[in-house]
């Protein structure tokens, strides 16, 4: 890892919120685990942390904005994208590594050239934004060649936290959805990155899938004069970015099988499928990078039956992140997920709140995605039943903005019952920014 200032490495706290009692013959173990980490950059904030000469994290970013035909049409949305990335630059902390790729059906280097990153300060960011002016639009879309250019760019790059910016207002029609997958196989792990479609003509499942990927962030800007505000925004949270390649490492012991972890809040996340092995019974699940922040995980683990009054550690959680040696580093955290065997029926029965609640957070972005696909499809009936659903969860957890999304595609009726009729008439922003936003959760109230 990088050497900064002590005072700016985050320290990660864990707690884990579960009912540790099953009834007699009871196998499967519920947990929420809260990862926490405070007293690093401040992520959110109005601006990116100020360090001490020299001592931030050291950081790689490469922004790629989308040059193809169409983002020419209307003329302004070039020219909002040129704004937003010179918004972007702009808010590049001194001493970060930065490069700005073209992307149609191939990548171009627009700054600095020559297959190396600059390094920003006053004088990298003033020719970066005057390299901005030779972005016109023109050709086709083919996201896989931005990416591994941005891969080849920021790789070699001696730094802590390795970042992409990418906006795209199409569709990726100039290479096959294979190309692609083989793509961000390639680039997982080497760096993460920030999706964002601009206007409606583009996939949302293209977007948010590059985004899932490569465990950042996705969302539509509609509006293009949106932009400026938007990039910003991210350049400021990845500046805030402390650790990288922070992985959840689940021990279990013998005779417990591990059903699923998925992050839940501030987005639902399946991980499951993206565990490698670590050792004897244990695996790591990746998180991605990490600044000042709060992140919430379901854990779910089938344990071997046993008799009541007897007792069990179903898995152990901690939090490792990868050395240059090829070892790992322990950050400290740690939390313990347990199995109590009782008669106590109350006991055994009681839902742990916070599992119900991200249960719930789950089952919606999943009601809404279902939703929206058979709307597509001309299934109404089955439509009308699922966003009613997802109407009715929403309301009962409290995520007003996702009940407000919601309350564009259909018209509700009974919030409490999930009763709605799908309006006949959808804006396609609407639309696509209620399936973008799906995963997006609250948290629960403690």
């Amino acid at each position: 890892m990088a050497n900064f200032a002590k005072s700016h490495v985050p320290q990660f706290s864990m707690d884990v919120y579960q009912n540790e009692y099953l009834p007699e013959g009871g196998r499967e173990v519920n947990a929420i685990v809260t990862v926490t980490a405070t007293g690093g950059g401040t992520v959110g904030s109005a601006a990116a942390p100020v360090y001490p000469k020299g001592q931030g994290p050291s950081a790689a970013v490469a922004i790629m904005v989308d040059c193809s035909g169409s983002m020419d049409y209307p003329p302004t949305k070039m020219r909002n994208a040129r704004d937003a990335t010179a918004a972007a630059i702009d808010t590049l902390r001194d001493g970060t590594h930065f490069a700005v790729i073209g992307g149609t059906h191939v990548a171009k280097e627009v700054y600095p050239g020559g297959g190396r990153l600059a390094v920003a300060d006053a004088s990298t960011r003033e020719q970066a934004k005057q390299a901005l002016r030779r972005l016109s639009a023109g050709g086709g879309t083919a996201i896989g060649t931005w990416l591994r250019l941005a891969d080849r760019l920021l790789s070699p790059a001696d730094v802590t936290i390795r970042h992409g910016i990418l906006l795209t207002d199409g569709r990726n029609e100039h290479e096959s959805p294979e190309d692609l997958r083989a793509t961000l196989d390639a680039c997982a792990g080497r760096f993460t990155c920030d999706a964002r479609g601009v206007g409606t003509d583009w996939e949302v499942k293209e977007v948010t899938g590059i985004a899932s990927a490569l465990l950042g962030t996705a969302d539509i800007v509609a509006d293009p004069a949106g932009l400026a505000a938007d990039f910003r925004q991210m350049m400021e949270t990845a500046m805030g970015k402390e650790v990288a390649d922070v992985s959840l490492r689940v021990w279990t012991p013998v005779g417990t099988t591990i059903r699923f972890v998925k992050q839940v809040a501030p987005t639902v996340e399946d991980l499951t499928a993206r565990r490698t092995e670590a050792g004897p019974r244990a695996g790591d699940y990746p998180t991605g990078s990490w600044g000042d922040e709060s992140r919430d995980y379901h854990l779910c683990v089938q344990v071997p039956s046993a008799g009541l009054g007897q007792e069990m550690l179903a898995a152990r959680v901690s939090l490792v992140v990868p050395q240059p040696d090829g070892s790992v580093q322990n950050l400290g955290a740690q939390g313990l997920v347990r199995a109590v065997w009782t008669e106590d029926m109350v006991a055994s029965t009681s839902i742990n709140p916070q599992v119900a609640h991200y249960t719930g957070q789950a089952e919606l972005a999943q009601a809404i995605q279902q939703g929206l696909s058979l709307r597509k499809a001309g299934d109404f009936d089955g439509a009308t039943a699922k966003l009613g659903r997802a109407v009715q969860l929403a309301n009962a957890s409290g995520n007003a903005d996702t009940a407000k999304l919601l309350a564009k595609v259909v018209d509700v009726v009974d919030a409490a019952t999930g009763t709605v009729r799908l309006k006949t008439k959808v804006a396609e922003a609407d639309e696509m920014t209620l399936e973008t936003r799906s995963t997006k959760t609250v948290r629960v109230k403690k």
